[in-house]
C-alpha cells in the first residue's frame, strides 16, 4: 500500500502521449512515462484494501501493493527487485499489457484504479537507466541441456529461469531475429525492439544460447499456416532435438490466422494482418523487402476489432493511408462497464486505442459478405449489418452496403500454433489445435511425449504477453523438477 489516505487525496494520472500529428511521422514509441514525483503520487493512491485483488488479477501475480509502496517511499531499487520476483520482463508488460490488474483494483469498484501499469513502466525504465538490471548467472551448472522452441515471451521467460537454475539452455527461433510475436506482431510505435535486444544480451551473459533461422520440424506448404512469417535457413528434426537435449519445451506462438471464407478472398490486396505487420517491423529493423504491403494512398479496411486490428490501423496511418475503417462483428460495447456486475474481472467496454485516435472509422455489428474486385485486385467489400439473438448471429434484412477498399487486412484473431511442429513431436492436440497439456503444480505443462513440454500460446492458444510470461515461468519450474527431481524456481 502507499499512503493510507492517498486514494482520497490524489487523482489518477495517466501517462501522456505525444500529439498524433507528431507521432505519425515516426515509428518510435510516443508514451510519456511518469516522472519520479508523478509515480510517487500514483503509488500513494494504493489503498490499504486488505485483500489486494490486483495480485490475482495479474496473470504473473505481481506483488503490486509492495512495489507501489516502495515507489511512494522513494525506494526504487527495491521496487525493481520486487517486480522482478514475479515478472522477468516488466518492460514488455509495462508497454503492451491491457492491465487486468487495474480492472481488479479495489478502487475500480466505484472510482479510478491505481495506475499500476504506469508505475511498472516507470520502475523498469528507471532500473535500466540506473544499471540495476544485470545478468544473474548460476553459481552451479547442472550439466543438463534444455531446448526451447520459440523466442517469444513464453520461450524467453522459460529460458531465463532455466539458465538461472544452472541448465544449458538453447533457444531455437525460425525467424532471423529473436522475440517471436513480440518482435514481429507488435508495431515499434507500441514497443521498440531495443527492449528485446537488451534482454537477449542479459540472457546471453547468463549462459543462454540463441539460434535463429532454425526451423524445428516441417513447414506446411499451403493454407493459412504457410503464410506465417518464416525466415528459416536450417531445419532440425524433432527426433534429433530430443536426442540432443534432456528436455524440450515447445513455446511457439499462436500464429495461424483466422481466415475469411467469402467470395473474392483470393483477390490481390487481401492479406492477413500477420503478413502486413511483420513486414513493417522488418523494414524498421533495416531489412530490405521486395513488394512490401503498403497502405500508402489506399482506402484500407481492417476486419477485426481487437488489438491486432488496432495495430493495423496505426501502421496504415503511418504509411499515409487515404482512409482507414475497422470492422467489428460484435455490437458496440458500452462506454462504461457495469462495475458492480464485472469487478474484479475483465470488463466488456468500448476501448479506444491510441491508433484509433490517430484517425479511423469504426463500424460495429457488421459482417463481410463478399470481396469485390476488378482486374484481379480488390476494389470494394459487400457487407451486411448483423444482430445477435439467443447467441446466434442474424443478418439484418436490407442492410447491405458496399465499402471502397484498396487494401483489406484480416485481423480476426488466431486459431492455433503451426500444427506441423506439434505433429513432428507426436504431441496430442486439443480441439483447438493446441498442445494438450495441463497446468497442475505437479506435472503441469508436460505433453504426452516423454521429455517434451509445452507452454504459452502453444498450449493455451492466443493470449496476452503477460500470460505467456506466466506459463514460461511455470513450465520452467516443471522442467527443472523433471530434470533434477526438485526445483527451487518460483511458480
Amino acid at each position: 500500500m502507499g499512503k493510507v489516505t492517498g486514494f482520497l487525496e490524489y487523482e489518477r494520472l495517466e501517462e501522456g502521449y505525444e500529439p498524433p500529428q507528431e507521432r505519425l511521422k515516426t515509428w518510435k514509441e510516443f508514451v510519456i512515462t511518469l516522472a519520479e514525483d508523478q509515480a510517487k503520487v500514483q503509488g500513494a493512491r494504493c489503498m490499504d484494501c486488505g485483500t489486494p485483488f490486483c495480485n490475482s488479477g495479474c496473470p504473473v501475480n505481481n506483488i503490486i501493493p509492495d512495489f507501489n509502496d516502495l515507489v511512494y517511499r522513494g525506494d526504487w531499487r527495491n521496487a525493481i527487485t520486487v517486480l522482478h520476483q514475479t515478472n522477468n520482463f516488466p518492460e514488455f508488460t509495462g508497454r503492451v499489457c491491457p492491465a487486468p490488474c487495474e480492472a481488479a483494483c479495489t478502487l475500480n469498484v466505484n472510482g479510478d484504479a491505481v495506475g499500476i501499469k504506469s508505475i511498472e513502466h516507470a520502475i523498469i525504465d528507471r532500473a535500466w537507466a540506473e544499471g540495476w538490471v544485470v545478468p544473474q548467472p548460476p553459481a552451479v551448472k547442472t550439466g543438463k541441456k534444455v531446448a526451447v522452441v520459440g523466442s517469444g515471451p513464453a520461450g524467453l521467460a522459460a529460458a531465463q529461469q532455466l539458465a538461472r537454475a544452472g541448465h544449458d539452455v538453447t533457444v531455437f527461433e525460425k525467424n532471423s531475429r529473436l522475440g517471436g510475436l513480440l518482435r514481429y506482431g507488435i508495431p515499434d510505435f507500441k514497443m521498440e525492439k531495443s527492449h528485446i535486444d537488451r534482454r537477449v544480451a542479459q540472457m546471453q551473459a547468463e549462459g543462454v544460447v540463441f539460434r535463429t533461422g532454425v526451423l524445428i520440424g516441417e513447414w506446411p506448404a499451403e493454407g493459412a499456416a504457410s503464410k506465417v512469417t518464416n525466415d528459416a535457413k536450417e531445419t532440425i528434426s524433432a527426433d534429433q532435438l530430443k536426442a540432443d537435449f534432456d528436455a524440450v519445451l515447445l513455446a511457439g506462438g499462436s500464429e495461424v490466422s483466422r481466415d475469411l471464407p467469402v467470395p473474392g478472398r483470393d483477390l490481390e490486396g487481401v492479406h492477413f494482418a500477420m503478413e502486413f505487420l511483420p513486414q513493417q517491423n522488418k523494414v524498421n529493423a533495416g531489412d530490405k523487402l521486395k513488394g512490401q504491403i503498403k497502405a500508402t494512398g489506399k482506402h484500407v479496411i481492417v476486419i477485426g476489432g481487437g488489438d491486432t486490428g488496432s495495430d493495423c490501423v496505426g501502421t496504415s496511418n503511418r504509411h499515409g493511408a487515404a482512409s482507414v475503417t475497422q470492422f467489428e462483428l460484435m455490437p458496440q460495447p458500452p462506454v462504461e462497464e457495469n462495475r458492480p456486475m464485472t469487478w474484479p474481472y475483465w470488463p466488456i467496454k468500448l476501448r479506444t486505442s491510441s491508433s484509433h485516435e490517430e484517425g479511423c472509422e469504426r463500424e460495429f455489428a457488421i459482417s463481410t459478405k463478399e470481396l469485390i474486385g476488378s482486374k484481379g485486385k480488390v476494389t470494394a467489400l459487400k457487407t451486411v449489418r448483423v444482430q445477435w439473438q439467443g447467441g446466434k448471429m442474424l443478418e439484418v434484412p436490407g442492410s447491405e452496403q458496399e465499402y471502397k477498399a484498396d487494401l483489406v487486412l484480416l485481423a480476426m484473431g488466431f486459431v492455433a500454433p503451426v500444427g506441423s511442429v506439434l505433429q513432428a513431436f507426436g504431441v496430442e492436440k486439443d480441439a483447438r489445435g493446441n498442445a494438450r497439456a495441463g497446468t497442475d503444480a505437479k506435472g503441469g505443462y508436460r505433453t504426452g511425449v516423454d521429455k517434451v513440454f509445452a507452454a504459452g500460446d502453444m498450449r493455451r492458444g492466443q493470449s496476452l504477453v503477460v500470460w505467456a510470461i506466466r506459463e514460461g515461468r511455470q513450465a520452467a519450474r516443471t522442467v527443472d523438477e523433471y530434470l533434477m527431481g526438485a526445483s527451487a524456481l518460483p511458480r
